[in-house]
């Protein structure tokens, strides 16, 4: 029925007559919203409603005398950018705020008309759109530009550079006798740091509002240690045990959430066996922090703890430090399961969970080849998850205040020990 409808309209109205009603329609849009901008600033600007529709009517004139040649329409493009110019020139002297804005819009809908004529209809109406959102976006755009800072900008670069840079270019192969794969490690580093970044931006976006349990929550996800810390040495300058405690559990629990979701993207397998355990210990910690922190009666946290200084988690060096530890993580783990079996991969295990979790769990994705079964590889990641939350308890005890040390490892140590008890109900 489709077909027969735009068969019907192709012979009731001829293609140039559709395609010259295409431009106007798309380059009136652009008028448009210049007309509006220019009658709310009330200051000159090119072009309106009936400019804009004439351009495009150009290009398209242009691209269907010279049969879409380039060097006419070139030339077509040169010439409107010549009075773009003019207008441009006439803005500096007129006004102490001169914006390009309209001027290239114009050469945006100069190219509408050919791209409409050569038939690219997707091309231009995606052009004309994306023109529409960003000229009515204005302020918006510029309100982002403000609240980030070059840091943040040196730190998106950085992402770029982990992600788009430097992993396409690395041998997707095994070399030497540990199977090193170049770009799957430095895909677990994107990955790692890919999370975290998300967090980070979170944690910018949001930061002075919520309360210490959304501290918690961002944290966690970025890194459950880092949060823990934080947490312990502002726990210092306030009286409220209960909340601090708390919000330490709950980041304890995004930490499973964080670890089985990198798993299951490295080692699907694996990640079956895990995504139950580690789920049921994500959502008991969460809640159950969540409940253990209102017990507190203490007035919310000074806003300076919910402001917290988010340090950038894609620098080179820390990406860099990552890939080597990984390696040696996996090299490690070779090593452990030659010479000393399941016990050795488990007593590692408990020894890595003290200081970094993800570069091991990380290590056994890329090394559950080399065991037994993933039972084996599912118990080790479970044991340094223990570890790793004993480990945090003793930093809030040493960091933190005192009230807050002692229930910290309480309920982390009692994590741990929910922790070790799942990997007897592993299958």
């Amino acid at each position: 029925m489709d077909n027969l409808n735009l068969q019907l309209t192709s012979q009731l109205i001829p293609s140039s007559v559709l395609k010259l009603l295409w431009v106007l329609f798309l380059s009136f849009l652009i008028g448009l919203e210049r007309e509006e901008h220019r009658t709310e600033t009330g200051r000159y600007a090119f072009g309106g409603v009936r400019t804009y529709p004439l351009i495009g009517l150009v290009g398209y004139s242009l691209a269907f005398l010279s049969n879409g040649q380039g060097l006419p329409l070139a030339v077509g493009f040169f010439a409107i950018a010549s009075l773009m110019a003019l207008s441009y020139w006439h803005k500096l002297q007129t006004s102490t705020e001169a914006g390009l804005t309209s001027e290239i819009a114009s050469l945006a809908t100069y190219l509408v008309g050919a791209l409409v004529h050569l038939g690219h209809f997707w091309e231009a109406s995606a052009l004309v759109v994306s023109s529409l959102i960003l000229l009515e976006l204005k302020s918006a755009l510029e309100n982002l530009a403000t609240r980030f800072s070059p840091e943040d900008i040196l730190t998106f670069t950085q992402f770029l550079l982990l992600t788009i840079v430097i992993l396409p270019i690395l041998p997707n192969q095994d070399f030497g006798e540990f199977q090193i794969n170049p770009f799957k490690t430095w895909l677990v580093v994107v990955a790692i740091s890919t999370v975290s970044y998300a967090s980070f931006l979170l944690q910018r976006v949001v930061k002075g509002k919520g309360g210490i349990l959304l501290v918690a929550l961002l944290g966690g996800a970025y890194s459950s240690t880092v949060t823990t810390i934080a947490l312990a040495k502002h726990s210092v300058k306030t009286h409220s045990p209960h909340r601090y405690a708390g919000a330490i559990l709950v980041a304890a629990g995004m930490m499973y959430l964080r670890a089985a979701l990198l798993v299951s993207l490295f080692n699907p397998s694996l990640g079956k066996i895990l995504v139950l355990p580690m789920g049921g210990l994500a959502i008991a910690s969460v809640t159950g922090g969540g409940l253990w922190s209102m017990r507190s009666i203490a007035v919310q946290p000074s806003e300076s703890a919910q402001r917290r200084k988010v340090q950038n988690p894609l620098e080179l060096k820390a990406a860099l430090a990552f890939a080597a530890l990984f390696l040696v993580i996996v090299i490690l783990t070779h090593y452990a399961l030659q010479f000393l079996g399941q016990a050795g991969v488990y007593t590692l295990a408990g020894i890595m969970g003290i200081a970094d979790v993800d570069p091991f769990i990380m290590g056994i994705t890329q090394s559950a080849s080399q065991l037994a079964s993933l039972r084996v590889g599912a118990t080790a990641i479970l044991i340094a998850t223990a570890s790793n939350n004993v480990a945090k308890g003793l930093y809030v005890l040493s960091f933190g205040d005192r009230k807050t040390g002692k229930q910290s490892l309480v309920l982390l140590s009692t994590l741990s020990l929910l922790s070790i008890i799942l990997t007897f109900f592993i299958r």
